[in-house]
């Protein structure tokens, strides 16, 4: 079985182990751009600690949930967003102002849409945890 988005495939992994209110989960396989999407997730309070382990392939993620996501998933397409456009697509994604975070790759990296914001920089539209 080949998967072919890794971003959507952890997403889902995220989404589904939270709804049975597990603690930890094993995500595979790994990929730069889920390592940083991780990252903002955790620095946005989402998720705990998470780890990558190799496993000779594309190796894993070893993720701790702390049953905070609602909700998390790829944005696809991946759609270019300007610095202005932010505002829409929280509405359309997010629940309410002030919740959740949309994740942007730009060109400076992956940020959370705040931080995107912040810089005054678009890019592209990769996921929405909240």
């Amino acid at each position: 079985m080949t998967m072919m988005d890794t971003l959507a495939n952890g997403l889902t992994t995220i989404m589904n182990n939270e709804m049975r209110n597990i603690s930890e989960c094993i995500i595979s396989p790994a990929s730069k751009l889920l390592g940083r999407v991780l990252r903002v997730m955790q620095l946005n309070g989402y998720i705990g600690e998470f780890e990558f382990m190799d496993d000779g392939r594309a190796g894993k993620f070893k993720v701790q949930l702390l049953g905070r996501v609602n909700r998390c998933g790829a944005i696809k397409p991946r759609l270019n967003i300007k610095s202005d456009e932010f505002e829409r697509w929280e509405k359309h994604f997010l629940p309410s102002r002030d919740i959740g975070v949309l994740v942007v790759s730009t060109s400076g990296g992956v940020f959370s849409h705040r931080e995107a914001k912040k810089e005054g920089i678009g890019g592209r539209l990769l996921a929405f945890v909240y």
